[in-house]
């Protein structure tokens, strides 16, 4: 596995991540990954070649980071952490639910993370989602104070607007920004990723195989539980899920030619956009760790690769991303400082 260099500070990571969420429950699974298993599905990452590995304090909440610093402290200093701070915890002085990044609050956030990942830092330190309330010049000036403690190597956004991580990045240099990219939604492209270009800032990719939709192993027939968050998603609904599998035909298609799986080439395929993008396809089966991790050692002709570009280009992707109320959250500005 190759490393790339996210950011303009040099952070150095494997050219496909581990997002961990999955582990403590998403799509419907919780509780079916034991802790012995999901440590054990970590620690498989890091032999085959993956050093990048992505957590939150929501996700569980807390447990999620209480499994990766488990798995990760025998290998510490061979691997780089990622969580995040942003929402409404009474553990970090707050209560009542939803967005928080008071100052205060973060502060309290990254000792409780630090200790539940049984670490003295960590190596990226992301805003889980834009508070609308908070000044992101507040925020990125508190994480400033915490890198300068030597708690926090580096700072990134996820799902900001272009706006705010241009502010963001003018007080203290953002290495990452965390936003949902794949072949079937691209709609950052058309205001993230300049930005990121222009500023030097890496992308790490959520979701990047569509939420399992580009696995190719969902078609028409496929139901979900109701705990699935795809149960309630637009585009994995009737009509829109038929229309949609138009571009897993057209992967499994070449695939097949390649000797490779659709979700490799999905991979691959984020792998050719930049230099600078990190996806982090998250799973609780070793089976598809492995396939994730070969997604990096897939080789497409140049005609190959224009077949898929094209076929993402004139395939028209039907149904939003997310329920109504989960995108709210989503490519938010925060307000300007007060005068």
């Amino acid at each position: 596995m190759q490393e790339r260099i996210i950011g303009s500070n040099g952070l150095s990571v494997s050219e496909v991540g581990l997002g961990c969420m999955s582990l403590t429950g998403a799509y419907g699974n919780a509780g079916d990954v034991s802790r012995p298993d999901a440590v054990a599905l970590i620690r498989r990452a890091v032999d085959l070649g993956v050093t990048f590995f992505d957590t939150a304090e929501v996700y569980g909440p807390f447990t999620n980071e209480e499994i990766v610093g488990e798995a990760l402290e025998p290998v510490r200093d061979q691997v780089k952490i990622a969580t995040k701070f942003g929402f409404a915890f009474a553990e970090n002085g707050v209560e009542g639910g939803g967005v928080c990044s008071r100052p205060e609050s973060i502060r309290r956030a990254v000792d409780n993370s630090l200790r539940r990942l049984r670490t003295d830092h960590i190596d990226l330190y992301y805003q889980h989602r834009v508070d609308t309330e908070v000044p992101i010049e507040d925020v990125a000036a508190t994480v400033a104070e915490l890198v300068e403690a030597g708690k926090v190597l580096h700072f990134g956004l996820s799902e900001a607007a272009a706006g705010t991580i241009r502010r963001a990045h003018a007080v203290h240099p953002v290495s990452a920004v965390q936003s949902e990219y794949s072949m079937w939604w691209r709609d950052r492209e058309q205001d993230t990723i300049p930005a990121l270009a222009d500023l030097g800032i890496g992308l790490v990719p959520y979701s990047p195989l569509g939420k399992g939709f580009l696995t190719g192993t969902i078609d028409a027939t496929t139901t979900f539980a109701s705990s699935d968050m795809r149960a309630r998603t637009p585009r994995f609904q009737g009509e829109a899920l038929q229309a949609n599998l138009a571009l897993v035909e057209v992967l499994t298609k070449i695939a097949t030619e390649v000797g490779a799986t659709p979700a490799q080439l999905a991979l691959q395929w984020l792998l050719r956009q930049q230099p600078w993008i990190v996806p982090i396809p998250g799973t609780k089966r070793l089976e598809r760790l492995e396939e994730n991790v070969g997604a990096a050692a897939v080789v497409l002709t140049d005609a190959q690769l224009s077949e898929i570009r094209a076929a993402a280009d004139e395939i028209q992707i039907v149904g939003a991303r997310y329920p109504e109320e989960n995108d709210r959250m989503t490519n938010l500005e925060a307000p300007l400082p007060s005068a």
